[in-house]
């Protein structure tokens, strides 16, 4: 049992990429650093990893990776990241087209998998790795907002009824 209240279709916007020709473990490692993170924060990320500002930590595939600036074993892998910041991109407009509020987005899925690999026969074998990505954002709440219960004692304006229609019949007695 989730303790997660699962949120309708009309709250979330999905863009996937099927087929590109970027290495998943570098893929894998961007979703880690960018999963349940706000997409403003993911494009600004992917910018300056695009721009070799910014490396992207490596936790799975660091073998025999040196160390960055401010972090452990990371590296710029500035072709998925291009990528991924067009994924983010066109989620956004999905999300713009159903109505949501796109400076108040989560990423709430974002998976890489390894896409099949054509065959490519001879002896000078290139253009071999795919993946496939895939992305989902959710409107956040914005803070303080919160959902009030639509019953008939709690409802303020049956509360103002209420008391008007005491104050109207105190008016007539006297």
């Amino acid at each position: 049992m989730s303790l997660k209240p699962k949120l309708g279709p009309e709250h979330i916007a999905k863009a996937s990429a099927k087929d590109l020709p970027v290495s998943t473990k570098q893929c894998v490692e961007i979703t880690r650093s960018l999963r349940y993170k706000n997409t403003g924060y993911a494009k600004k990320f992917l910018e300056e990893v695009s721009a070799l500002e910014r490396a992207v930590p490596y936790t799975k595939f660091h073998k025999d990776l040196g160390h960055k600036r401010g972090m452990g074993p990371g590296r710029y892998p500035q072709k998925a990241a291009k990528e991924f910041l067009a994924l983010v991109k066109a989620v956004e407009s999905n999300a713009q087209v159903k109505g949501l509020d796109i400076s108040n987005l989560k990423i709430i899925k974002l998976v890489a998998n390894k896409a099949s690999i054509p065959f490519t026969g001879g002896r000078h074998r290139h253009g071999t790795k795919r993946s496939h990505l895939e992305i989902e954002v959710a409107e956040r709440k914005k803070f303080g907002e919160k959902k009030r219960k639509e019953s008939g004692k709690n409802s303020p304006e049956v509360k103002t009824e209420v008391k008007a229609e005491v104050k109207a019949q105190g008016e007539k007695k006297a």
